[in-house]
């Protein structure tokens, strides 16, 4: 087949994928009548170039030459984690919006789930705008430039590192793209806000709750896009679990022409069923309607509401509903898959949450950036308590600009996000590195954004490298601090110790550990390691086990620390990195980048944060042996485990802090079938020693090693 035919037959199938699209857009208005919105995925099959390319758009542009895509798409999943540089820079998305029908009543818009970083949009070649920022949901309205029949819609997506636009700083890669899902959406000209910061524009608080009764507080921002003033009638409910409604609020109000209103709705229910964490996160449903003056249903949109208190104190950490709940979970960095980067489905989202839940973990903090709307659906879901932040990360600029963005993305991260009850802190920011009255003043501006946005949630921001009581430290509501004692060279002592001598200098400072950890990868297998050189090929599994555990125990203790939260759940890429398993990854996760392999570290942890039972032998990929004595340990949560090796059994041992330990164990030449058992649970490996083997010379490491606090 000629270039050229493939390229028109390429074209043709583009075209009817678009009419497609515009027809079941139509099917889906009609089937949900007027009252709901519309709702198009814009998925399949745009025309891509990774570069600047002038006139692209222009609906006549010749895109033939292009890739073929489909959403979500970054253009860094094949340079973004192997090492070196990737690109970062302009690419262009083209693709066909077919509508039979443009209805006159109806307003029409675009929506971006995320792009990265710089985004702007032309239909039909008229430019429609800009949007700043490259992970909240952001929609055009482009009501004015919609047809009926064939729309041509144009979009260019720069990642270049833009001075006005945050992040300029962090140890990650930036996936540049649209890499999540573009929606068209319809609504009635009377509709629930649609500009809000990409917001709902239906806002439920729940000011005051006790056992006995909950007052919930609903905000709505109402839009009249008619061309003549109306009466409206707004109507609010909420729904148990089991879809009755228990309570309902409604009145009527004006709008002027073109005007956006805000009005109020409070509502009472008695004996409140609480959201309470991994035990119960029990979850009501809002439902809100806009009417108008004959009764209509012009709009509707559902939410979900978890009625809860937080409080945060200097001595008892945080508290659930009135009781001190300790938060010990894991850092998670958006999404990622080798080869696709932060393009992932809904589903890989999920799975990543479960593999978290499945920990034990009771929350999570969400770096470093608003994440897609699946994690903070399944963190509600679950019962984890999150604590999101804005890409305040490493650099800044000093322009006020860079400063408007800022607050920008953190109107953004809470008008899309107060809904969900899972979420306990706004965070300002992470480790920026300068030390001047600029990066106060940013934080400070970030910090009034929040207490503006959101009274409710207390805010954090994750210092790492001045004093503990750098002014930096002190300006959000909740202190946490990114420590790595026994890893990096530069952080002497031990975690605990750290961590008891800052409550003891500031007993009235609330404070977290917001990152903590160790590299470790699965091809650095080392029995009794020394400390590596972080900087080195070699950072054995073992040494981050044994980091977690000194760390953990130094620290589960404290009832004073409002969270603990591991670096990092999944490895992840880094492309300027150079250590560790392979080039362009930032091996600290406790599970590998593609999810395959959960480290040694993951197990300890789930020894002593699940109840489900679990059993795990250690150092199980250590499989080539070179000395006839080992020592075997295996993580549990069971009283005791059984050991065999090659079906020669060994005494039962007591499992002591999750750790169950045989010493001396005698391997014989060729293969050994380590083999454990407590109860119904088994696990085993098998090991190979080879008598005649030189011993391996391994790297000299720099850091103290672990020891125990």
């Amino acid at each position: 087949m000629s270039c050229s035919i493939g390229n028109v037959i390429a074209r043709h199938l583009k075209l009817l994928l678009s009419i497609f699209l515009g027809l079941s857009g139509l099917l889906a208005m009609d089937e949900a009548l007027a009252a709901e919105r519309g709702r198009t995925p814009i998925d399949a099959v745009w025309s891509f170039l990774r570069a600047d390319a002038p006139d692209a758009a222009s609906p006549d542009f010749d895109d033939s030459g292009w890739s073929r895509v489909t959403l979500p798409h970054s253009f860094n999943g094949s340079d973004g984690d192997d090492g070196g540089s990737y690109y970062r820079g302009p690419a262009w998305y083209r693709t066909n919006v077919v509508m039979p029908v443009k209805e006159s009543d109806r307003r029409y818009f675009l929506e971006f789930d995320g792009a990265a970083l710089a985004t702007d949009l032309w239909v039909n070649g008229h430019r429609i705008g800009r949007h700043e920022g490259g992970y909240a949901r952001f929609r055009f309205d482009v009501t004015d430039a919609l047809q009926a029949g064939r729309n041509s819609v144009a979009v260019r997506v720069d990642s270049t590192r833009l001075p006005d636009i945050a992040p300029l700083g962090g140890d990650f890669t930036v996936f540049g793209g649209l890499y999540r899902r573009v929606w068209l959406v319809s609504a009635d000209a009377l509709h629930f806000d649609m500009k809000d910061s990409g917001g709902p524009g239906v806002y439920v608080s729940t000011p005051d709750v006790t056992a006995d009764v909950a007052r919930i507080r609903a905000r709505l921002r109402l839009a009249n896009d008619m061309k003549a003033d109306a009466g409206v009638r707004f109507h609010i409910s909420l729904h148990d679990a089991d879809g009755r409604e228990v309570a309902r609020a409604e009145d009527r109000t004006g709008l002027r022409s073109g005007r956006t209103s805000e009005v109020t709705a409070d509502m009472a229910l008695s004996n409140p069923h609480l959201w309470n964490g991994i035990a119960d996160p029990y979850l009501y449903t809002v439902v809100a309607t806009l009417s108008d003056a004959r009764g209509k249903v012009r709009d509707r949109i559902e939410l979900p509401l978890g009625i809860r208190t937080i409080e945060v104190t200097a001595d008892k950490g945080l508290l659930l509903n009135g009781k001190p709940y300790r938060l010990h979970g894991l850092n998670y960095f958006h999404a990622q898959r080798p080869g696709r980067g932060t393009a992932v489905t809904d589903e890989e989202i999920s799975d990543d949450m479960q593999i978290i839940a499945d920990m034990g973990a009771t929350a999570v903090r969400f770096v470093h950036y608003q994440h897609p709307q699946r994690a903070y659906e399944e963190a509600d879901r679950r019962g984890l308590l999150v604590w999101t932040e804005i890409p305040l990360n490493g650099v800044i600029d000093t322009g006020e600009s860079f400063e408007r963005n800022v607050v920008q993305q953190m109107r953004e991260l809470i008008a899309q996000n107060a809904q969900h009850p899972s979420i306990a802190v706004w965070g300002l920011g992470n480790e920026v590195y300068e030390v001047s009255d600029d990066v106060l003043r940013l934080l400070r501006a970030a910090q009034a954004t929040a207490q503006a946005a959101d009274p409710s949630r207390p805010t954090s921001y994750a210092h790492c490298c001045q004093n503990d009581d750098n002014p930096k430290a002190l300006v959000a509501d909740l202190s946490a601090f990114n420590r790595y004692f026994g890893w990096y060279p530069d952080q002497k002592g031990l975690l605990g110790e750290w961590a008891r001598k800052f409550h003891a200098a500031f007993p009235d400072r609330p404070f977290a550990i917001g990152e903590y950890g160790a590299g470790g990868g699965i091809r650095a297998q080392e029995s009794d390691p020394a400390p590596p050189v972080t900087t080195s090929a070699w950072h054995p599994e073992q040494y981050q086990a044994l980091s977690h555990e000194q760390s953990w125990r130094g620290i589960r203790d404290l009832p004073y620390l409002w969270g603990s939260f591991i670096w990092v759940a999944f490895d992840l890429a880094s492309d300027g990195r150079s250590e560790g398993d392979r080039s362009g990854i930032n091996d600290k996760g406790l599970v590998t980048y593609d999810r395959a392999v959960k480290k040694d570290a993951y197990y300890w942890y789930q020894a002593n944060w699940s109840d489900r039972p679990m059993l795990h032998l250690t150092e199980r990929r250590h499989s080539y042996r070179t000395r006839d004595r080992v020592t075997v340990r295996a993580y549990s949560n069971q009283s005791s485990v059984r050991l065999s090796v090659n079906d020669r059994s060994y005494p039962e041992v007591p499992v002591v802090d999750h750790v169950a330990t045989w010493t001396d164990v005698a391997l014989t030449p060729g293969s050994n079938r380590i083999a454990l058992s407590s109860g119904d649970l088994r696990d085993e490996a098998v090991w190979s020693y080879d008598p005649n083997a030189p011993l391996p010379n391994l790297p000299v490491g720099n850091v103290d090693p672990p020891a125990k606090q």
